[in-house]
């Protein structure tokens, strides 16, 4: 797929305006998620689903479902990725690196023309599209691709360096909930592996 940049004069930026005001406006979001990675020939090789929770500044948390459950939790210092199945979990301090990575772009603070390149792209389906290309050239992810129906973020697109598209599709989307704050601690469960810090 294909997005082609649109620059007719008459076209609003509305995409542009919409991923100012998610930054701006909103410091807390949660919704349902469906998460399919695509090879470089945009065919499916792997789908997840879960929910997700964001506070800003550096606090999220991704609860992975299916196919396997996994919990990703930063708590606004560290990073953690706990998985079920192998009962195994990994830490790591939050700074350093996760800048421009799609997790941190929906939960940090800041301008982000620091960290990203911004383009608008045509609008598809009712959904308008802004490109985010990383400055830093080791960021894991050659584009970002951030979709806004009716103002409100509805997908998130990432292409790494292989080609291959991580889409993230959002449903259930609440703006500025309150979250319990137990929801971005996060203690290693009894028995565990603890790989890190």
């Amino acid at each position: 797929m294909s997005l082609v940049p649109a620059f007719a004069a008459d076209t609003p930026a509305s995409g542009i305006d919409s991923l100012r005001r998610f930054f701006k406006e909103v410091n807390s979001f949660s919704a349902r998620f469906n998460q399919v990675v695509l090879d470089e020939r945009l065919s499916p090789i792997q789908e997840s689903s879960g929910t997700l929770w964001i506070e800003r500044p550096n606090k999220f948390r991704w609860d992975y479902e299916k196919p396997y459950k996994q919990r990703i939790v930063a708590d606004g210092e560290r990073l953690w990725v706990y998985d079920v199945g192998l009962q195994q979990v990994s830490v790591r301090p939050l700074s350093g690196g996760l800048n421009d990575t799609p997790a941190m772009l929906l939960a940090g603070r800041g301008r982000l023309e620091n960290n990203f390149t911004i383009k608008p792209l045509s609008a598809q389906n009712g959904t308008e599209w802004v490109q985010l290309s990383p400055r830093r050239k080791d960021s894991g992810y050659e584009d970002i691709r951030v979709g806004f129906a009716q103002g409100r973020l509805r997908v998130l697109e990432m292409v790494d360096g292989f080609g291959q598209v991580t889409r993230v599709t959002f449903q259930s989307s609440r703006e500025n909930p309150r979250i319990e704050p137990d929801r971005f601690s996060f203690t290693p469960p009894e028995g565990v592996d603890v790989v890190g810090e």
